[in-house]
């Protein structure tokens, strides 16, 4: 019944070029093999991510054609036959990181480290670079595996839509930026520094408040961003003035380091001052280990690839950033890297979201667009706007 509709997706056309096009309607299998474990996903509501500009701009290895996006969330159309816990009707989060749940990883909780859904590396996503070839959820449908381990049902579908615009990102953002606080030790009472006031960012501001942080500050040269980020209570440098990072933080703590540091920029920072202007992929990494108290927690949630075409140097083009990572030793700095396991964040970020605990939407602002003006959106994305762009392929988020 399901072959009788069409799909249209977000297609990656080269740098900087993405269109909306005519797709295959999602089938339950993988390659030539029936996927009885999956289910077929009208899409609710899904969201343009700060990764995604990373393959749009041309800073990674994406071959033209791929279908992009990994924050879904939408209503189940059709199971597989082994699907025993979710039914048609139902409205879920997908999690980015695609997980079989039988693996050793995935048994230890490490869902963003699968080790059988992409034969190139451990862990996959939907409609990224590198990540197992999956058919990203830019779209009006998409096929999930492994559906019965990886959805997150919504309890009362009627709640959900009423609140789907702070449920959309639980599929990436919000855990991403809560998994980044959280490797870094953000705790009641804690002082914090996040990077980047991106959604991811403003994600992760609002996850430190959400554990109690005493005082978060966030950094960003964008004045929209900083002042979305003072919108709900952060403090806020502007990075493109003169002057020493523990200056700065000084001025607002009265100490020249914080307990703990988010790194939600990742390889493609800039300098400060009158550098920021030039790119330096390595520069929040070092700034993190000055900035962070001797023997604490450095949370990097922030992108960095293993192949960077559009890097400043042959190193960087190959991963290698110049850090001084004898200071980070020095001090007793952990590191904290790699995809968020938003398996192990999805549903107590839901309960925070159902019960009014937090208001994640209105923190990243939120907007929502239709899928024939995501071009639109990721053009205003790249051009630093304060918004969390969420595209709603068939006008099912209320107004």
């Amino acid at each position: 019944m399901c072959a009788i509709h069409g799909n249209r997706g977000v297609v990656y056309t080269g740098p900087g070029k993405v269109e909306v096009q005519s797709i295959a309607f999602p089938e339950l299998s993988i390659g030539k093999r029936a996927c009885h474990h999956g289910v077929i996903l009208k899409v609710v509501s899904t969201n343009i991510c700060g990764s995604d500009q990373h393959m749009v701009r041309g800073r990674t290895t994406a071959e033209a054609g791929l279908v992009l996006g990994h924050e879904i969330t939408g209503q189940i159309i059709e199971c597989g036959r082994d699907v025993e816990y979710l039914k048609v009707g139902d409205i879920v989060s997908v999690p980015f990181n695609i997980a079989c749940g039988r693996c050793r990883n995935c048994k230890e909780g490490k869902t963003g480290i699968c080790l059988n859904v992409n034969p190139a590396r451990p862990g996959a996503a939907y409609g990224y670079v590198d990540m197992g070839g999956w058919v990203g959820g830019q779209s009006e449908y998409v096929m999930v595996p492994y559906a019965d381990f990886n959805l997150l049902k919504f309890p009362d579908p009627n709640q959900a839509m009423d609140k789907i615009r702070d449920l959309t990102l639980l599929s990436d953002i919000f855990p991403t930026g809560f998994h980044g606080c959280v490797t870094a030790g953000v705790g009641p009472g804690s002082t914090v520094y996040i990077a980047g006031a991106g959604p991811v960012g403003l994600a992760a501001a609002a996850s430190a408040q959400l554990l109690g942080a005493a005082c978060v500050i966030v950094g960003d040269m964008i004045p929209d961003r900083l002042a979305q980020a003072r919108s709900f209570g952060c403090e806020t440098i502007d990075l493109r003035e003169e002057g020493s990072m523990e200056d700065k933080i000084e001025r607002i703590l009265g100490e020249r380091e914080v307990d703990a540091f988010v790194d939600c920029v990742g390889f493609e920072a800039h300098g400060c001052g009158c550098d920021h202007g030039k790119e330096q992929p390595a520069t929040v990494l070092n700034s993190a280990m000055a900035l962070t108290r001797a023997g604490g927690q450095i949370g990097i949630p922030g992108l960095y690839v293993t192949e960077d075409p559009g890097a400043v140097d042959e190193a960087a083009k190959q991963g290698a950033l110049s850090m001084r990572f004898g200071l980070g030793w020095a001090k007793s700095h952990s590191f904290h890297t790699g995809q968020c396991p938003v398996m192990k964040y999805h549903r107590p970020l839901m309960q925070a979201i159902l019960f009014d605990k937090v208001k994640i939407a209105d923190a990243v602002n939120v907007q929502v667009i239709s899928l024939d003006q995501a071009a639109q959106g990721y053009a205003e994305f790249d051009g630093g706007v304060a918004k969390k762009f969420v595209i709603d392929p068939h006008g099912m988020v209320p107004a």
